[in-house]
């Protein structure tokens, strides 16, 4: 048996799985009040908000996957915002910019994650908003332990905050000092408006449905949109760019949008089928990996070994590659997945993988279809785009201390009844953009997701969704809905949760065994993160494992960097197994863990 940190949970009546214990206990906890999975799921996804906040907020993103035992259904929701209207390739010409900046204003798009909770509370939870909410609210109020990375975060951004982000400084300097770790800290701005969206819910009646709809047009069509309205029209922002600009985001590109229902991206792998969201995120480069890695013989390989490790990165290099040359908004582009996942594309693409590290970006052809490579990313990447680039920028692949970019949250949950959600909330971080003064929260980045270039899958369009590295899994096997997983990371979402996968199904670990297992990733093409960035032919392995894979994967080519024995993943999980609801957590950062009964 494989050395854990801690046992995987079993029980029969609910698990709750997540990037911190509080969203954990906060889901638990509407469970054991009678609610089911999409309760609780609602209730510590709004506790993430408030007890993470350098890794997501209320003005941030939320795709969510999930399976209704009502409906037989796996579903995705897309809490993914769009661009605003007036937000196009010449209007930021005419800044003089090539690339959208990394923080600010001109990288805030409609945020999706309040609406997407919401969708799924009304259709299905049995809840009322102030039910799934007060917790949060709560934390909010009263005050939550801080995890050392929110102070470090906090102190990083303390120059910019004083200087320039005022409004930032006045939630986030209490008395114009850094909160120490451990300390509580409150938000209460953000807790009176979240308790003015209850006011305006129960305003419309008893009615659950009527409250909930309420509460999405204060947000998307009352005070939480004229708030931000007003900001962006009237205050200019000093952005990663050096200079300060006025945003696009305005209350008609509130209310022109809705989080929305779409059907997941699935692919069978060895017994199982795994679910993704659509090409708005980088989901289908999970199953592209699938694709290409199906028919190696990964159960022969040792998990710790070289082998193993040069077989899944050169993998990922081909998938992500096809990322960059064929993803984007399928409201605006049409990506070739009939191709992209069949078996003759993956079979030409499979030969490409060889005995050596690859050190170029090579996206496959796809008849009808013209292909950019960024020949520029390797020069941007050369720099340290994580940190050098001005606080806020980018988003982290390790949990380091003192890191200012934000990150992301993940939340797995199984009631006893067997609905599964998978989630990951984001953006809308500290750092991301001063906070919108009487709200308590900031805008998001996820438009520097975008290329000004015309075009692309990519580009820059007025209503289009930003390709997100933001990225749900779950599986099914033998066709019945089996686990929901995923963890934070931006590029390494979909290549970390993929290792813990892989050795779920060829090595025989259960959910913490596999999420305790050294792990690794690479950074070989063009960051989604501003400057967008890459680093061809760099892997990153944590120090745990065996020299002779260090070593034999130097042989191979790789630029090998050893990072931290625990710097790799954040990932969580909770799967069905044999009459069992069983979930575990990741111990690196000592923030997640699982509960469940």
């Amino acid at each position: 048996m494989a050395f854990t940190t801690r046992p995987e949970l079993a029980g029969t009546f609910g698990m709750v799985a997540s990037t911190h214990w509080l969203a954990s206990a906060a889901g638990m906890a509407i469970l054991e009040r009678g609610g089911n999975a999409f309760d609780a799921a609602v209730a510590a996804g709004f506790t993430l908000q408030i007890v993470e906040p350098h890794l997501n907020g209320p003005g941030g993103d939320c795709p969510i996957i999930f399976h209704s035992v009502r409906t037989g259904r796996q579903q995705v929701i897309c809490g993914q915002g769009p661009a605003p209207a007036t937000a196009t390739i010449a209007a930021y010409k005419a800044l003089g910019l090539d690339l959208v900046p990394g923080t600010g204003f001109l990288c805030a798009v409609v945020p999706g994650a309040f609406d997407a909770w919401m969708l799924m509370l009304r259709d299905h939870g049995t809840m009322r908003p102030r039910e799934v909410m007060e917790i949060a609210i709560g934390y909010a109020r009263n005050g939550y332990p801080l995890v050392p990375r929110i102070s470090a975060t906090i102190k990083t951004m303390k120059p910019l905050f004083e200087q320039e982000w005022k409004s930032s400084a006045e939630i986030y300097l209490p008395g114009g000092q850094v909160p120490a770790p451990g300390s509580i800290f409150r938000n209460p701005v953000l807790a009176d408006t979240y308790a003015r969206i209850l006011k305006e819910a129960e305003a419309a009646g008893a009615d659950r449905d009527r409250q909930i709809e309420a509460a999405r047009a204060a947000w998307y069509k009352g005070f939480v949109a004229e708030a931000v309205d007003r900001f962006f029209r009237n205050t200019e922002v000093l952005d990663v760019s050096g200079r300060r600009h006025r945003g696009f985001l305005s209350a008609d590109d509130f209310a022109g949008w809705q989080a929305t229902y779409e059907e997941a991206l699935r692919y069978d792998y060895h017994g199982h089928t795994v679910l993704k969201c659509g090409p708005w995120s980088q989901g289908p480069a999970y199953l592209q990996q699938l694709a290409l890695l199906r028919d190696m013989d990964l159960g022969a390989m040792d998990p710790l070994g070289p082998d193993f490790v040069h077989t899944v990165i050169e993998a990922a290099k081909l998938a992500f590659a096809d990322r960059e040359a064929y993803y984007g908004d399928p409201d605006f582009v049409k990506v070739p997945f009939d191709t992209l996942l069949s078996d003759a594309y993956n079979a030409e693409r499979r030969k490409l993988i060889g005995a050596e590290a690859s050190h170029e970006l090579r996206p496959g052809q796809v008849p009808g279809y013209s292909v950019w490579v960024d020949d520029e990313a390797p020069k941007r990447g050369a720099n340290n785009y994580g940190s050098n680039y001005g606080p806020g920028a980018g988003e982290p692949t390790v949990a380091r201390l003192g890191a200012s970019s934000g990150d992301t949250c993940h939340l797995d949950v199984i009631d006893r009844h067997g609905n599964m959600i998978s989630a990951t909330p984001s953006a809308g971080w500290l750092q991301s953009s001063p906070i919108v003064p009487g709200l308590g929260l900031c805008m998001g980045s996820r438009g520097q997701m975008f290329w000004l270039k015309e075009g692309l899958p990519s580009s820059l369009a007025p209503r289009k969704r930003p390709r997100t590295t933001l990225s749900p899994s779950f599986a099914l096997r033998d066709g019945k809905p089996y686990m929901a997983y995923g963890t934070p990371g931006g590029e390494q979402q979909d290549q970390w949760s993929l290792t813990f996968f892989l050795r779920m199904v060829h090595h025989n670990m259960n959910i913490q065994e596999a999420i305790d297992c050294p792990s690794f990733h690479t950074e070989h093409w063009p960051s989604s993160f501003w400057p967008r960035g890459s680093r061809p032919g760099k892997i990153v392995i944590e120090e745990r494992f065996p020299a002779e894979t260090a070593e034999g994967l130097r042989a191979r080519g790789h630029k090998l960097d050893v990072g931290g024995p625990w710097s790799e993943g954040r990932l969580s999980a909770a799967r069905l197994d044999a009459g069992l609801i069983k979930a575990g957590a990741n111990p690196r950062g000592m923030q997640g863990y699982a509960a469940g009964r």
